[in-house]
């Protein structure tokens, strides 16, 4: 299913929790070069991915030259947002329309942030949705030109307050437009133990309207951090994604690779077999336990015929074959009409 179809059938009133639609997101990771980004595209087939996103912008439109680092340095070494930025602006439309067929041939879904008003027009014509960075949650004019396309937007939510988020949701829905929001911290990485995946649960009560999703930063390690989100109600997961979490710098140290896709959506798998239904009844494998557990109406005494019923004459013992104890009201009062003996499950031949 498109990203597309899954945001306009979202109903906020269904509670069943489902396999969330998984966003590797490549971002940069292609260091430029557009054979890596295939290779990104393929890997992320291979693992499960339901999308690859990357990131459309020019390092002159999304920052000043003297803008600082907000990231880890010890693992990205460049201090300036502009230079690193720079390194990696290399692909236009013609490149992501490359990527795009590629994608479709993969039978992956495209996805790109843009982070300026030309990268999102031509990336338009290439995606189905929009993804709005944290970083832009509070730029107006940027929002409400994405809104004019008139497409379903996901917006992350890293280092923003609620009424921030509330601020940039009013915008959109002047639009009358989809919105899907991802909880996010913007850190990177996060450490598990500040990945508040609560507030998951806090912008669903605030936004019961909405698809909640997660956006992750944190190291991917056994991935549990995901599977948490998915069981708070996480409809979409976003997560870094590279062919090789050892390479230095940018986003590749607290990405998920291949290998840890695969063990996401194996231990997704596992987890909604062992949800199974969201309709509590009888399951077909108990039919043995409802019979023998349960317990039937048997006599506590030898009975004779013509004796009346009454409560020191019976009680309740397994198996369940025969008059339910649920029914001892219906009993009580009876007229026995066929001697019983002790602790013989009561039938109704036995009685008027």
């Amino acid at each position: 299913m498109q990203l597309s179809d899954l945001i306009e059938n979202f109903d906020p009133n269904d509670p069943v929790i489902t396999p969330p639609y998984i966003i590797a997101e490549a971002g940069v990771n292609h260091e430029g070069n557009i054979d890596l980004a295939k290779r990104l595209i393929d890997e992320a087939k291979e693992g499960g991915a339901d999308a690859i996103k990357f990131q459309t912008y020019k390092a002159s439109k999304l920052a000043s030259v003297n803008s600082p680092a907000y990231w880890d340095t010890s693992k990205e070494k460049t201090e300036s947002q502009y230079k690193l930025f720079k390194k990696y602006d290399n692909f236009g439309a013609k490149e992501f329309t490359e990527l795009k067929h590629h994608c479709q041939k993969q039978d992956i879904e495209f996805l790109s942030t843009p982070f300026d008003n030309e990268s999102a027009a031509y990336i338009n014509d290439i995606v189905d949705v929009f993804k709005i960075s944290s970083s832009d949650i509070t730029n107006k004019p940027f929002i409400e030109y994405l809104c004019q396309f008139g497409k379903p937007l996901i917006l992350s939510t890293g280092a923003s307050n609620i009424d921030e988020i509330q601020e940039a949701v009013d915008w959109i829905s002047r639009y009358d437009l989809k919105v899907v929001l991802l909880h996010c911290v913007l850190n990177y990485p996060t450490p598990d133990e500040q990945a508040n995946l609560g507030m998951i649960v806090n912008l669903k009560g605030v936004f019961p309207e909405l698809m909640i999703g997660y956006s992750d930063h944190t190291l991917p390690k056994e991935m549990k951090i995901l599977e948490i989100a998915t069981l708070l109600g996480a409809k979409v997961i976003e997560k870094h994604f590279t062919h090789n979490k050892n390479l230095p710098g940018n986003d590749h140290y607290h990405a998920m690779d291949k290998k840890d896709l695969l063990i996401f959506k194996k231990n997704i798998n596992s987890i909604f077999s062992s949800l199974g239904s969201f309709n509590k009844k009888s399951l077909l494998s108990e039919e043995i336990s409802r019979k023998n557990a349960r317990r039937s109406i048997v006599a506590t005494r030898d009975i004779k015929v013509g004796k009346i019923l009454q409560t020191s004459d019976l009680t309740f013992k397994r198996p369940g074959v025969g008059i339910s104890p649920n029914l001892i009201s219906e009993i009580l009062g009876k007229q026995v009409i066929k001697a019983i003996k002790q602790d013989e499950i009561l039938d109704r031949q036995s009685f008027n």
